[in-house]
């Protein structure tokens, strides 16, 4: 493990990898942090959240607070409501009287943020990590190519942060399918073209993400005149559940509930809880029905096939079309549909990054090859060193459905940086619900 290092220059305390919304709030929540030196690493030129899903009109699923950094410290200048006074928009936003904002206007917050932090360097590739000892003092060695230059520079760090977040998931059987007519969701603005001159085109998934593709190919539907599909495997196109019991699921308080669980036990109830966060907005489904029914007036039914319980088992080509074959799986009957284009709204999943390939085997993995993760987001590693790795969604599975919430983007950021710091930067709060997921005080347990 011990390599032999020139004295390095600088040294960071923390160099963050990948800059999404969770890296780049850490970087803002720092700012404020002196004694706390750091850099952000992001391959991409500019910060560009899900450019392919800035549809006109979508909106964030979560309320303007869930930003960079107001659940930790509202008094920041990073603050949502300060950009809107710095663009001198704030009258607007109070009249809009309404707390979900574009995702448009949410890409161009972050973007304002990015640019007013030094820190947070973009074109910039980490394409390696080592751990090594210097006098005494292990540091992380981080190797980072200039996606202009190509030129490769190394810097050093305590800890680091990984924030790549998620990545497009897309079945194995139909990867090698993937182009111009099949392609994830995630490519949707880039591809629509391709959809507005078929004939037919075809959206698989149950998400927030294939319905607001299906959506906006259904306001397009009668200039362009193609037929459209909906297939999801799921059993009905189903609301998120967005109650207000329902959402303190997402609650520093959860977490602390489901990170206690057996692993086993963890496992069983993730998939359970697949409508806290990979449901459909309500509004979403109101509008395309809305829309649906406008279109039905005087029998003038779109030419639109809505069809839950149907799972994709194969795609071929075939006559310069797609032939899906499918399956019922209630009926336990496979039949066969044909389509010019198949846009997959199939998800997201986390990855592991190839950076990591260095120090893999200091890094603690479960049964199922996942981080193994502490309470305070740090990965469990086999060394017995100061340096720390932390994560940014990365920790579904142990820390609960939280995780990719960007309300609790913030929270996770406050544990890093008090952590970091060795003092209460930004306070953590223990009972932030009305509702107790464990047993409660009054609660007395039996044998039973």
């Amino acid at each position: 493990m011990s390599l032999i290092r020139k004295e390095p220059e600088s040294v960071f305390d923390i160099i963050g990898i990948g800059i999404g919304p969770f890296n780049l709030g850490l970087a803002a929540l720092l700012d404020s942090v002196p004694e706390l030196d750091a850099v952000f690493f992001e391959k991409k030129q500019e910060f560009d959240w899900h450019p392919g899903m800035l549809i006109e009109g979508t909106t964030l699923q979560v309320p303007f607070l869930a930003d960079l950094v107001s659940m930790a410290d509202v008094k920041s200048r990073f603050s949502f409501l300060n950009y809107l006074q710095e663009h001198k928009r704030l009258y607007h936003f109070y009249f809009l009287e309404n707390f979900k904002i574009p995702r448009k206007e949410y890409n161009h917050y972050c973007r304002w943020t990015a640019d007013q932090l030094e820190e947070c360097r973009f074109g910039k590739e980490v394409i390696d990590v080592a751990l090594f000892e210097l006098n005494g003092e292990f540091l992380y060695e981080v190797h980072v190519r200039d996606t202009g230059t190509e030129a490769v520079e190394r810097y050093f760090s305590k800890h680091l942060v990984i924030g790549t977040g998620t990545q497009p998931f897309v079945p194995e059987h139909l990867r090698s399918k993937l182009g111009n007519t099949v392609f994830h969701s995630s490519q949707y603005l880039e591809k629509k073209h391709y959809c507005l001159g078929a004939k037919s085109v075809t959206v698989i998934g149950s998400g927030q993400s294939a319905a607001e593709v299906f959506y906006d190919l259904v306001k397009e539907q009668s200039k362009f005149g193609f037929k459209l599909s909906w297939f999801t495997r799921s059993k009905g196109f189903f609301p998120m559940e967005y109650s207000k019991l329902g959402l303190e699921y997402f609650s520093p308080d959860y977490i602390h509930f489901f990170y206690n669980l057996p692993q086993d036990k963890k496992d069983e109830i993730l998939p359970e809880q697949d409508l806290l966060y990979k449901g459909i907005s309500a509004k979403t489904i109101a509008d395309i029905y809305d829309l649906l029914y406008e279109r039905s007036v005087a029998e003038e039914m779109p030419d639109v096939q809505l069809q839950s319980m149907t799972e994709v088992l194969d795609i071929e080509e075939r006559k310069g079309a797609w032939s899906l074959r499918c399956l019922q799986w209630i009926k336990e009957e496979e039949f066969e549909h044909s389509s010019d284009v198949v846009i997959l709204g199939t998800g997201y999943r986390p990855g592991i990054p190839g950076f990591l390939s260095g120090i893999k085997n200091l890094i603690c993995w479960d049964d199922r090859g996942r981080y193994q993760v502490t309470r305070d987001y740090r990965l469990k590693t086999h060394i017995n060193t100061p340096n720390e790795i932390f994560v940014q969604n990365g920790e579904l599975h142990t820390h609960g459905v939280g995780a990719p919430d960007l309300g609790l983007g913030a929270y996770r950021n406050s544990v890093i940086i008090n952590y970091l710091a060795g003092r209460e930067v930004y306070p953590v709060h223990e009972k932030n619900v009305f509702q107790t997921f464990g047993l409660g005080k009054k609660c007395v347990t039996i044998s039973v």
